[in-house]
């Protein structure tokens, strides 16, 4: 499957210049530090997680970050799911975000799955009464319906993937947010997240995928992103970017 760009004259995503610090080891450091050492918009222990990033998503495109570990896609991600806020730059999202990232965070093990099915999806805007109408839906998609009443912390690792991406994916909201999201579960359940995004992508929802496998980059987004010790270092055709990555790789 290959998505479709829809160009609008509104961008949906927004980043401009955008920088995020992260401190190594402590947290606190002395009034030495913040006064004397700064280089670069840097204290002493600091570092950038992202740097000077800009770019524009527009409705109905699907956008793939490609990039090795600790270069600063999550980073990206979060700051765009409103999980993080910059240090520097602009960044603006006009429109809601379903996310996809950190996927069981915010669930409650001692709840049961029917009680952090209605929390989760309650916390994400769903009213009680789409709630109700989804529910079956969301419980067969994650095949958990022996283990409704069970409390959520019981279940193992991949259930708990799967109730999760049950109830993210059921969310109105116009814009996807996925980090590696489609390298949990089996293999029955992946190709069930891979339906479940065909057709939300076919209904115009934007994409914004996170993920090592170049087969899913492929079949989801038409458009890269290559992000290297967290600069934007190319922005094309995903086919071109993940050619790119492959090289510098070699």
């Amino acid at each position: 499957m290959t998505a479709n760009i829809v160009q609008s004259t509104n961008p949906v995503i927004s980043v401009d210049g955008v920088g995020v610090r992260f401190s190594k080891g402590s947290r606190h450091r002395s009034l030495r530090d913040v006064l004397l050492r700064r280089t670069n918009g840097l204290t002493s222990g600091q570092f950038w997680g992202l740097r000077d990033v800009s770019f524009d998503v527009y409705p109905g495109e699907c956008v793939g970050v490609v990039g090795a570990n600790g270069q600063g896609k999550s980073t990206l991600l979060k700051l765009i799911a409103g999980v993080l806020l910059p240090d520097e730059g602009q960044l603006s999202v006009t429109q809601g975000v379903a996310p996809l990232i950190e996927i069981t965070g915010g669930f409650v093990g001692d709840l049961t799955v029917r009680d952090n099915i209605q929390l989760r999806a309650g916390l994400h805007g769903m009213s009680k009464a789409v709630i109700a109408e989804r529910f079956d839906e969301m419980i067969d998609f994650a095949g958990v319906e022996e283990f409704i009443d069970m409390p959520y912390k019981h279940l193992s690792s991949g259930m708990k993937a799967r109730v999760a991406f049950a109830v993210v994916s059921r969310l109105d909201e116009p814009i996807i947010l996925a980090d590696e999201v489609l390298a949990v579960g089996d293999k029955a359940f992946k190709q069930k997240c891979h339906r479940r995004l065909e057709s939300l992508i076919a209904e115009g929802r934007t994409l914004f995928l996170v993920s090592h496998s170049e087969r899913d980059l492929r079949r989801f987004c038409t458009r890269g992103l290559y992000i290297r010790k967290g600069q934007l270092v190319s922005d094309s055709d995903i086919t071109s970017v993940l050619s790119e990555y492959a090289q510098e790789r070699a």
